[in-house]
């Protein structure tokens, strides 16, 4: 532990954050690749298993530097948190900017698109139908996480693990009707300005909800081993503000492409 005569924590040498920007940068090229050379998924999925092996390899560091080490004085922690409210603003911003291109071509629709949105011949799923039910979905997963926070504050920890373990199922539950719905649409990536705007704003949440269930998918792990405490909950903490920026991200997009949409 390198904390002499100061509150910061000097961070000893790791191969993870030269692996993971290596990885991170494949699977950007990979899926480049797959978008305009070849539809093969080889070199995606083995960069993007890879990446997630290597996250959980670095959080594993990271818990027992805290956990362990004793590295993470108060000032750490408020320090971390506010990283953490700062990560998840950039991400309301780069969610915003693909809002922003939605509302531009919808409200002005050009020729390209015949001059109205939806754009001729593209048939919308209904608000009614699979977008509400995964509403709900993620709503419910939002409830339960926040109950198991509550549970776990209780010392109650065999109902905050059920509870817990409910929402990543959901999540993975919507993540499998969110492929459905992909699988039977009538349009595509290519179709028009409407095909872009809709894959890329549903694509990027269904990314956050993956990278939101690895998150959970840790603590889990972590409330399974008895690991946390009432002065020991920062990272469980994270976890739910991310994945209730995932919910309300998904309430726009609910409220914006699928009903003001149609």
């Amino acid at each position: 532990m390198m904390m002499d005569n100061h509150f910061f924590h000097l961070v000893k040498y790791s191969p993870w954050p030269i692996l993971i920007a290596f990885n991170l940068t494949n699977t950007i090229m990979s899926l480049i690749k797959l978008i305009l050379v070849s539809p093969s998924l080889l070199f995606f999925f083995f960069f993007f298993f890879t990446t997630i092996m290597i996250m959980f390899q670095w959080w594993r560091d990271i818990i027992r530097e805290s956990l362990y080490e004793g590295s993470r004085s108060v000032k750490i922690n408020y320090m971390i948190s506010s990283g953490m409210i700062f990560f998840i603003v950039s991400e309301i911003w780069l969610f915003i900017s693909f809002f922003w291109m939605y509302f531009y071509y919808s409200l002005s629709p050009d020729m390209t698109t015949g001059s109205i949105w939806p754009p001729y011949l593209i048939i919308q799923m209904s608000f009614m139908d699979i977008p509400l039910l995964n509403t709900l979905i993620l709503l419910m997963s939002g409830f339960l996480i926040t109950w198991a926070h509550y549970d776990l504050t209780m010392n109650n920890f065999k109902n905050s693990k059920t509870s817990l373990l409910m929402s990543i199922l959901l999540g993975t539950y919507f993540l499998m009707i969110q492929g459905y719905e992909y699988l039977n649409s009538n349009f595509s990536f290519n179709d028009s300005v409407f095909g872009n705007s809709f894959f890329i704003l549903t694509g990027f949440h269904g990314l956050h909800v993956m990278i939101g269930l690895i998150f959970l998918i840790t603590m889990l792990n972590q409330l399974s081993m008895k690991t946390f405490s009432l002065v020991n909950l920062y990272g469980f903490e994270y976890s739910i503000w991310y994945w209730h920026f995932v919910d309300i991200v998904w309430l726009f997009l609910y409220l914006s492409i699928y009903w003001w949409g149609m």
